[in-house]
């Protein structure tokens, strides 16, 4: 089994937009994890602040393919004050069991990626087999499209980087 899935979560819809471009180029499937409180406001932004510092795990609900029919999962997610999203952290630790191979990509303002890495990794019990963060400008201005799609090319069957011993160095 080769098949790769993309789940991304996004509240701005920039982490859903670099989804998108790397699921089109590649062809891979999207799902999407989405709040079950929306999170519109002050008191939105104000959630997203508390989930990340009190590492909360909101209530979210999934749509798309069922992660355990694929073999290998990218989580895309962004970076909530130096931390994981709280709605990605929920999703990782209820599915946990059907994430066995896994790639994240983290899109961020400035820094937190090497954070988020390290939560995922702790909620698995094992580190992804690659890693690569992105920011807001690199995808506004299309700057990081060539080093997003070198990132899915090294998840492709065949290629020499699939190695598990290789990752990425997460951007800072």
């Amino acid at each position: 089994m080769d098949s790769i899935l993309v789940v991304c979560y996004s509240h701005t819809g920039t982490t859903r937009r670099l989804a998108q471009l790397l699921c089109s180029h590649h062809g891979w499937p999207l799902g999407e994890v989405l709040d079950e409180r929306p999170r519109a406001g002050a008191g939105g932004t104000w959630r997203c602040f508390l989930d990340s510092m009190l590492r909360r795990h909101p209530e979210v609900r999934y749509q798309g393919p069922d992660p355990e029919d694929f073999h290998t999962v990218v989580l895309m997610s962004p970076i909530w004050v130096y931390r994981l999203a709280g709605p990605m952290r929920s999703f990782i630790a209820s599915r946990r069991n059907a994430l066995r191979r896994v790639a994240v990509i983290s899109t961020m303002g400035s820094a937190g990626a090497s954070n988020a890495l390290a939560e995922i990794a702790q909620v698995l019990g094992r580190a992804p087999i690659l890693a690569d963060a992105f920011t807001t400008r690199e995808i506004a201005d299309g700057s990081g499209t060539a080093r997003l799609i070198a990132f899915g090319d090294r998840l492709l069957p065949g290629s020499a980087q699939q190695q598990p011993e290789l990752r990425a160095a997460v951007a800072m």
